[in-house]
């Protein structure tokens, strides 16, 4: 089994959820997130006034996928998280060994 993370952009979650159930895997863990990278700190204006921007917000996406699904679920991704510019998507795969499941009795 892998663990794929993905961070993408907040407007692209409906079509990054689409391209996954296109595929059959319709379960996944949404977290808001802020981060920065080689786009760096931007300004913006709010009501008049400059403000610097240091952390831009993103979402992480996590799923677990059976090593069968595993390219095919990361490419269903990267087509529909963006177009590939500074600050899209980025995917971190890894290796899951065990997993499980806890009920509340």
């Amino acid at each position: 089994m892998k663990k794929i993370e993905a961070i993408i952009q907040r407007s692209k979650l409906d079509e990054v959820q689409d391209a996954l159930g296109e595929i059959g895997i319709d379960g996944m863990t949404v977290c808001e997130v802020k981060g920065f990278g080689r786009q760096n700190r931007h300004m913006e204006a709010y009501r008049g006034s400059e403000y610097t921007v240091d952390f831009l917000p993103k979402l992480r996406i996590d799923l677990v996928v059976g090593d069968q699904n595993a390219e095919r679920a990361v490419n269903a991704i990267i087509k529909s998280a963006g177009p590939g510019k500074i600050g899209d998507d980025k995917v971190l795969i890894s290796d899951v060994k065990e997993a499980g499941c806890a009920l509340a009795i």
